[in-house]
Order: structure tokens, then sequence, then C-alpha cells
């Protein structure tokens, strides 16, 4: 079910000051934006995808605390993974939802030992697998 890390997502409440911190941070611009609400950079050796998504979207309240990250699995459909998570234990964290852009879908269970596991399609993981085979 679970293809390989896909995108880890960190919460802000200013996106421009996030997108500033982390152009520094990674030196690069990100090369995915969606205004007002996401922010994404490809990093490492891999390409990983690494984002930024406007607070009042996250699934979880981010002023009590520090927030953390999602990281999120690519799987081939995010309601049948969802419902397979939620069938071997885990609880509800974050619906599948539509983020509003062409094929990505994102939805969290917290595990049994309270861990948060994110699920999404996601069409740029599929891009960089493409690149990686013969």
């Amino acid at each position: 079910m679970l293809r390989g890390l896909t995108t880890t997502s960190f919460y802000a409440h200013d996106l421009d000051a996030a997108r500033t911190w982390y152009t520094d941070l990674f030196g690069t611009e990100p090369y995915f934006v969606v205004p007002g609400g996401y922010l994404e950079w490809r990093i490492g050796d891999y390409h990983h995808e690494f984002g930024v998504v406007n607070a009042a979207y996250a699934p979880h309240d981010t002023t009590t605390g520090p927030a953390g990250a999602i990281a999120y699995w690519c799987v081939d459909d995010v309601h049948t993974a969802h419902a397979d998570l939620l069938a071997r234990g885990a609880t509800p964290h974050h619906p599948p939802t539509d983020r509003g852009t062409s094929g990505f879908t994102t939805a969290s269970v917290v595990d049994p030992f309270g861990n948060v596991l994110g699920v999404m399609t996601n069409p740029h993981y599929h891009d960089v697998l493409r690149t990686l085979k013969p």
C-alpha cells in the first residue's frame, strides 16, 4: 500500500515569512506555489518534497505549541488507504481532502501508538519515479 515517502508538511501562519526563511535555508525558491495556501521545495538527493501549508488549513491546532510535521506516504488511492488504516485500528486524524490542485488528495490517521501517519495521492511523486526507472 505505501509506495514511498512523498511530502513532509510544516505549517505557518505567515507564508511570506516562511518562504523567505526556507528559501534561505534551502538556497532555492519553492518550485510549486499556491498563492496564500502552499509552498513546496524539492530538496536532497532524491528531491523529497518539503511543503509549508497555510496554518489555517492545518488538521490540528498550531497555536498551542510546536506543531511538528506530517510525513505523507504516496498511495494510489487515498480513500482506500485511509479506510484500510482505520480498519487496522488507526483512528481518524483528518479525512481525505482534495487540495484543490490536480491530483493532490491528503488524509491522515493516528496509529495505535499515538503517531500521525499521512497518506496522499501526489503526481509529483510519480514524475520523479519515472526519472529514476530505466
